[in-house]
């Protein structure tokens, strides 16, 4: 839990530094993960003592040019590494985080539809769970991707970039969650198949309550802990699939940072003539301390609150 603590406390504190706007030369103001120099590209961090890297900097102070920070290096168009990676992991970390709520609300609907109607109704909407079940996450996302780029480009042409990067998280946020309610409606109508033939349920219909104020009252309630403990889960499954998305292209795109688009910049950089590991290194780690505590938090959470996943 620490760990988990620590890594979304250091981004919360990180990320208006990282979103702050920076002067840039002709008065034009830019975030500072999106300011970039082209003669200050691929500079190693500045602990580690570059002669020649030092020297471009000098230079470029002199001309009056941007200089970017150089705590982790500048990426091939001379971009701060340090600025994009807190803000690439605010995004990462929030689209996971939106995504696992969207996915966890559409979960429970569809799964105490399906549990409560029981019968016909039961049987479709499992069947189209199965369906989605079969079809792989991956093809489901590019094929959602291809078409709404096609979208944009026939109707939103002469779209601000602003709109157009909205439009790239919107889809994101989509993609994941459109698939990620599968596992959560399966649990819940699991324990709502249960839930409903108790005798408090019994006795709420005798008193003459609605399916709406029986759900409400006392479905809901008792769902809560397994549909938390699950959620939790569902998280971290969301920032992967995120940071594979966007490593494989498909994902959030550049100029906007997150996890699987710095690490896909990186890989190129890491050959046998001149290894920028510092590209790679950064972003890898941060995926892995990321997922590593969020799915250990998740555990604990999930043995809190449902005693059925104990042992």
């Amino acid at each position: 839990m620490w760990l988990l603590a620590s890594i979304v406390g250091l981004v919360a504190l990180l990320s208006p530094w990282a979103f702050a706007r920076v002067e840039m030369p002709g008065g034009a103001r830019m975030a500072r993960w999106s300011a970039q120099n082209l003669q200050l590209s691929l500079l190693p961090p500045v602990w580690m003592g570059d002669v020649a890297a030092e020297a471009r900097v000098e230079a470029a102070r002199a001309a009056g040019e941007h200089v970017p920070g150089r705590m982790l290096g500048t990426d091939r168009i001379g971009r701060d590494v340090a600025a994009r990676l807190v803000a690439g992991s605010a995004l990462s970390l929030a689209l996971g985080l939106a995504a696992a709520v969207v996915a966890t609300a559409i979960g429970v609907c569809w799964g105490s539809a399906a549990a409560w109607f029981a019968g016909p109704v039961d049987a479709a909407l499992m069947r189209i769970v199965d369906v989605l079940y079969a079809l792989p996450s991956i093809l489901l996302a590019t094929l959602l991707g291809v078409a709404v780029d096609g979208f944009a480009e026939r109707t939103l042409g002469d779209a601000s970039p602003g709109m157009r990067l909205a439009l790239n998280l919107l889809t994101m946020l989509v993609a994941i969650a459109g698939v990620g309610w599968l596992t959560m409606s399966r649990v819940v109508r699991g324990q709502v198949l249960s839930l409903r033939e108790r005798a408090f349920i019994e006795a709420a219909r005798a008193a003459g309550a609605g399916s709406a104020h029986i759900f409400r009252k006392h479905l809901l309630p008792n769902l809560a802990g397994p549909v938390a403990a699950y959620a939790a889960l569902a998280v971290p499954a969301a920032i992967l699939s995120e940071s594979f998305l966007s490593f494989l292209g498909i994902g959030i795109r550049d100029p906007l940072p997150s996890l699987g688009n710095l690490a896909a910049d990186g890989l190129p950089e890491l050959n046998l003539v001149k290894g920028r590991w510092w590209l790679l290194a950064p972003p890898c780690a941060v995926i892995a301390m990321a997922l590593l505590s969020l799915n250990f938090a998740a555990d604990r959470l999930r043995d809190r609150l449902d005693p059925a996943s104990a042992g």
